[in-house]
C-alpha cells in the first residue's frame, strides 16, 4: 500500500505576524518577526480519518477545538518564520497519517518448506555421525 503526503494547502494556513520588540535593553532595535500559523482542522481538506487521528492526537499545540497554533520567532524574517511554522504543521499532519500497515501472516511457500527440509535432515544426519569412529 503506497502512502501518499498529504501536503496543506497554503490557503487554508492563517497567518498571524507579530512584531515583536527583542529582549530588553541590549539591543533595542531588534525586531523579531514572530509568527503565529493557524489551522483549523475542521474546515481543512484533510480526509476524514486524518483529521479523527489530528483531533485525538495529545500534542500541545492542538486545542480543543480543533485549531493548530504553531508559533514560529526562530528568525528576523517573517517568511522564514512562515516556512518554517509550516513546515511543523506538516510534521503534525504527516504523524497523523502514517497508519502502520499490519502484516498479516502468510502461509511458507515451497522453496521455503524445502529449505527447512533440507536443513533439518542435514542436521539429523550430522548429529548420526556423531560419537561414530569414522575409518579411513
Amino acid at each position: 500500500m503506497t502512502h501518499h503526503r498529504h501536503l496543506i494547502q497554503e490557503h487554508e494556513v492563517e497567518f498571524t505576524a507579530i512584531r515583536a520588540q527583542g529582549a530588553g535593553g541590549q539591543n533595542v532595535n531588534k525586531v523579531s518577526s514572530a509568527v503565529h500559523l493557524r489551522f483549523d482542522i475542521h474546515a481543512s481538506s484533510l480526509p476524514e480519518h486524518i483529521r479523527e487521528r489530528l483531533l485525538n492526537l495529545l500534542d500541545h499545540r492542538i486545542t480543543a477545538a480543533g485549531i493548530i497554533v504553531i508559533k514560529s520567532q526562530t528568525s528576523r524574517s517573517q517568511v522564514h518564520n512562515r516556512l518554517l511554522a509550516l513546515a511543523r504543521l506538516q510534521e503534525i499532519i504527516d504523524q497523523a497519517s502514517d497508519v502502520p500497515v499490519i502484516r498479516r501472516p502468510t502461509r511458507p511457500t515451497q522453496g521455503a518448506k524445502r529449505r527447512r527440509l533440507q536443513a533439518k535432515s542435514e542436521r539429523s544426519a550430522t548429529k548420526q555421525l556423531r560419537g561414530k569412529v569414522r575409518e579411513y
